[in-house]
């Protein structure tokens, strides 16, 4: 079983930018698909990206397309979201998930079994 622990969140002015990471221990992260998802206040939980380890493959919502990034340091079981030009609509609690079933193919649904704590976004001037 993985834990997961994100941290890197905080305040930020429209524009800016913001690393999230989510380590992770018990298991290494080279066997999951990984997610990264987001919660604004009053809003369903959104998939944001997603990291498909079996090939590294890569995939986002069109929301944050060619502004974030999600990568993984298999040596540090670590996975990153880097965002960039970020919007206050980009403003919620972002989670990461893991799934040992999603390792060939990950998604952006909520079919992940394990969750980390949330960390919190904001984008405002």
């Amino acid at each position: 079983q993985v834990r997961l622990v994100e941290s890197g969140g905080g305040s930020v002015q429209p524009g800016g930018s913001l690393r999230l990471s989510c380590a992770a221990s018990g298991r290494s992260l080279d066997y999951y698909g990984i997610g990264w998802f987001r919660q604004a206040p009053g809003k369903g939980r959104e998939g944001v990206a997603c990291l498909t380890s079996s090939d590294d493959s890569t995939y986002y919502a069109d929301s944050v397309k060619g502004r974030f990034t999600i990568s993984k340091d298999s040596a540090k079981n670590t996975v990153y979201l880097q965002m960039n030009s970020l919007k206050p609509e980009d403003s919620g609690v972002y989670y990461c998930a893991a799934d040992p079933l999603l390792y060939r193919l990950c998604v952006l649904d909520e079919e992940y079994d394990f969750w980390g704590q949330g960390t919190q976004v904001t984008v405002s001037s």
